[in-house]
């Protein structure tokens, strides 16, 4: 009945299906950060990731010295943080800045020719000193000026110098994300992914090397002047190189016209911008980050305790709205960061681990779960093992699965 001809005509049909599906590969298999540092171009040196760990810990050695203090300080449950604390204390020890950029736009500021030609040279010798070192970010970058015409030349240009410095002096991280701030049209991204084929083959480097990051903070990069949706077109116009979308807060929220005392990660634009931008990035293994909080914890052990409570909720919000990854300004920040991120996964831990059990030793359970909320609930799991909120060991005596029967069930 359904001859070649028959097929070949409903394959012709659904060709424009088929080209779709094709540019939505799944989520990224690669582990997400929890979180991304900005630190000013000038003050990065190849101890910094060091030294930001070491700020965090005297934190939290003099405000929280213990779990019951630290519950104290954050508004976390003092429950789970006994499990938490030594978890916190290690990572902060170990590998404090997941991701790390080093900034030239906006924490850096407008500087001097000659003095930005230097601060990206000397930048380039202390990232290629950085990624030898054993508490190396798992992804570090660089953000530059934007490619606006004011800012252009001299974004290219510290690129090209801090690259060129890093290679000659012993190479760039494995992962490295080249950050394009207040993106507002496609024609942005593809230049910039011009400018980094460019780069890759100038410096030898493989290519796929070079890694883009959007940042989204300007309201014309969610929404088109046709009312469609400009991010999507963003993602897609980067050509397989876009590591993430990076939201914004104040830049957008000032654009959008929302005054100082109301700009927020919780402000209502800030939640439908980022949902659009979620929506516009799934399945296409871009990343979606949550943006900063500019409440730092800093002054009196009251006034450490509010910034941190402030920046547990919020970290807590982002992740119950599936924004694993957050913008960090401050050592401090590290205690709520780590501490908020350990303590959701690890209260998820026991009832996702139970569901994996049931769901693979097909055993009755009070929830019907299937293939996509396998993956979810193997996804969540992996994460908290990635983070460090817990370990493998942990995972496999609650769920009875090692990592690979993990990433199996979470299609990585």
């Amino acid at each position: 009945m359904f001859d070649d001809a028959f097929w070949s005509e409903i394959d012709a049909l659904l060709a424009p299906a088929d080209a779709q599906a094709a540019r939505f590969t799944g989520e990224a298999t690669t582990r997400q950060p929890v979180h991304t540092v900005y630190v000013p171009a000038d003050q990065f040196t190849a101890a910094t990731a060091t030294q930001w760990g070491e700020t965090a810990l005297a934190l939290l050695t003099e405000h929280a010295p213990g779990p019951g203090s630290l519950a104290t300080a954050t508004g976390l449950p003092g429950d789970l943080l006994d499990d938490v604390y030594p978890r916190l204390v290690a990572k902060l020890g170990s590998q404090p800045i997941e991701d790390l950029r080093i900034d030239f736009e906006d924490g850096y500021g407008l500087r001097p020719s000659d003095e930005e030609d230097a601060a990206a040279t000397a930048a380039g010798v202390a990232l290629a000193e950085l990624a030898r070192r054993p508490e190396a970010p798992l992804l570090t970058g660089t953000r530059i000026k934007g490619l606006q015409p004011s800012t252009r030349r001299r974004g290219l240009r510290t690129l090209e110098l801090l690259l060129s410095s890093a290679v000659s002096h012993g190479g760039l991280p494995a992962r490295f994300v080249v950050t394009l701030p207040k993106v507002a049209h496609v024609a942005e991204v593809q230049a910039g992914v011009r400018v980094l084929e460019h780069l890759e083959s100038a410096l030898g480097l493989a290519d796929g090397a070079l890694r883009l990051e959007l940042q989204i903070e300007v309201p014309q990069a969610v929404y088109a002047p046709d009312g469609t949706a400009a991010v999507a077109r963003l993602v897609h116009a980067a050509a397989d190189r876009c590591e993430g979308l990076h939201y914004g807060t104040y830049d957008f929220s000032a654009a959008a016209g929302v005054v100082a005392g109301y700009q927020s990660l919780e402000h209502p634009l800030a939640d439908h911008a980022k949902a659009v931008m979620q929506l516009a990035a799934a399945q296409t293994g871009v990343r979606v980050s949550d943006g900063s909080t500019n409440v730092i914890p800093v002054g009196t052990a009251d006034q450490v305790a509010s910034a941190w409570t402030l920046h547990a909720r919020l970290v807590r919000r982002a992740l119950e709205g599936a924004l694993y990854q957050g913008w960090d300004l401050h050592p401090g920040h590290l205690v709520s960061r780590f501490a908020a991120t350990y303590v959701f996964y690890r209260s998820q831990l026991a009832p996702s681990a139970a569901r994996l059990r049931a769901y693979t030793d097909k055993a009755a359970s009070g929830v019907m779960d299937e293939p996509a909320t396998a993956q979810a609930l193997a996804n969540a799991v992996l994460r908290a093992v990635e983070c460090g909120a817990c370990d493998d060991a942990e995972v496999a005596s609650l769920t009875g699965l090692d990592r690979p029967a993990l990433l199996v069930l979470a299609k990585r």
